[in-house]
């Protein structure tokens, strides 16, 4: 352990979490367009501080949505390089009402940051950033090359990231990529997350009539595109949760009996889980799966919303001439975005109901991904981790996407280290997200501590 970083890191830590207070209050929404200004401010504000810490090339990317921010240290001779990856926007902060302090207004309370993208992904990537401070500011130099790559679209799909991976730029010639946007299984428990379920988003548009309809002239003879997609939806999945497209689970990688057998070793209370984190009467899917196998290894198929029709106060006795429905599908590992969607759209259009038309609509997409274990930079993360958290680092799978990282292998053929530092409970994407000030100073130093494995 670089006792000289690491010792920067723990003079310094009052002023880094100041610092990443004034990150949070800049409301980077990148899914709403009056907050585009607020965008370009908070990569403006990486830029200026990857300078300002001794990075170099420093330069915002543009691109058809919010920009890129890229920097670079590679004066480490004959050491690997790594590519820094992390994201500057954030969830929209909905519902305000349930937030306990505003959510652009970071709060500590109960040894935590409280603040919409506290964890995902500000805190995270200003835990990298601090890491990358600390060597520099302590030895002049940092173990390995370095290339960092931030974006501003990870909340809404990421194309504009994707279209300069897939250009494959020499400024992103690297060993492997370092995300931090995941989270430890348990408190104090250090986790490394090897496994990511893809998806799709898409939209089912359906039309009727030429326009809105008075259901008590036309009812009875006009169709109804509500009832038509909720007949849609309704067939889209059994009561067990099961996939009904056909051939959907036919090219599913399933765990290896290893794997199993370590998640069935980790400390998970299901109960726990369904009251503290789920918050429901009941847990539901596919029977015969475990929860972490259906959370982490089991495509899903999910609903949204249903924008369309009458939903003001009062009453008013319309048949809307279009619904539509918001849904998405996980992927796992085996399944590809492309067939998933031509399966998904090719049985929607055989289970039409009369009198409708139809039109399903891909939004954005991302693979699912695996990272072999014996990789040699997952094995120097271990090692990081054993030296700052004194305990055997865990593998676990993600239900959640992060398309960057399937990008990475795809065009680049780049295998990424998800080492993340937020918690199962930190609300991400939803009111009074939190980071654990605790795991913000150790996240530092494990970061630390693998650049200087990493060179090994």
């Amino acid at each position: 352990m670089s006792s000289s970083a690491i010792e920067y890191a723990r003079q310094n830590h009052a002023r880094f979490l100041e610092e990443l207070k004034a990150f949070l209050r800049i409301p980077s929404i990148s899914t709403l367009p009056e907050h585009n200004a607020d965008c370009r401010t908070a990569a403006e504000m990486l830029a200026i501080e990857f300078s300002r810490i001794g990075l170099q090339n420093v330069s915002l990317r543009e691109t058809e949505g919010h920009p890129l921010v890229y920097a670079d240290w590679l004066h480490a001779e004959g050491k690997p390089t790594v590519l820094v990856y992390g994201h500057y926007d954030v969830q929209p902060p909905d519902p305000i009402e349930e937030w306990i302090a505003p959510p652009f207004e970071p709060t500590e309370r109960d040894g935590n940051i409280y603040a919409r993208g506290a964890v995902d992904d500000k805190g995270q990537v200003w835990a990298q950033v601090k890491a990358l401070e600390s060597h520099l500011a302590a030895t002049g130099s940092l173990p390995i090359n370095v290339r960092v790559l931030m974006e501003g679209e990870e909340e809404v799909g990421g194309e504009g990231i994707e279209a300069f991976v897939a250009s494959r730029p020499a400024q992103l010639q690297a060993d492997f990529a370092l995300v931090s946007d995941t989270e430890m299984f348990a408190p104090g428990l250090p986790t490394l997350c090897v496994g990511l379920r893809g998806m799709i988003y898409t939209e089912i548009e359906v039309r009727g009539a030429r326009a809105d309809l008075h259901s008590g002239m036309y009812g009875g003879a006009a169709p109804n595109p509500f009832v038509a997609l909720a007949q849609i939806l309704a067939r889209l999945k059994d009561d067990n949760g099961h996939i009904l497209i056909p051939g959907f689970y036919d090219d599913i990688i399933p765990p290896s009996p290893e794997e199993l057998a370590a998640w069935r070793s980790l400390p998970f209370d299901e109960e726990g889980y369904r009251i503290a984190e789920v918050g429901s009467a009941q847990l539901v899917g596919e029977p015969g799966y475990s929860v972490l196998e259906r959370t982490w290894a089991r495509p899903t198929l999910d609903v949204h919303g249903m924008p369309g029709g009458f939903i003001g106060a009062g009453a008013k006795t319309v048949i809307p001439a279009k619904a539509t429905a918001k849904v998405s599908m996980r992927l796992v590992p085996g399944m590809t975005p492309e067939k998933a969607f031509e399966q998904y759209k090719g049985f929607v259009a055989k289970i039409v109901p009369t009198g409708v038309e139809v039109e399903v609509r891909l939004i954005h997409a991302g693979n699912p991904c695996l990272v072999p274990v014996e990789n040699p930079y997952i094995r120097a993360a271990t090692r990081a981790l054993r030296q700052v958290w004194n305990q055997e680092t865990v593998f676990i799978r993600s239900g959640g996407s992060i398309p960057i990282v399937g990008d990475f292998a795809n065009y680049l053929g780049l295998p990424s280290v998800m080492m993340g530092f937020g918690l199962p409970d930190d609300n991400l994407h939803a009111p009074n997200e939190k980071f654990n000030l605790r795991n913000f100073e150790l996240g530092i130093e494990s970061i630390i501590c693998f650049l200087e494995e990493a060179a090994r």
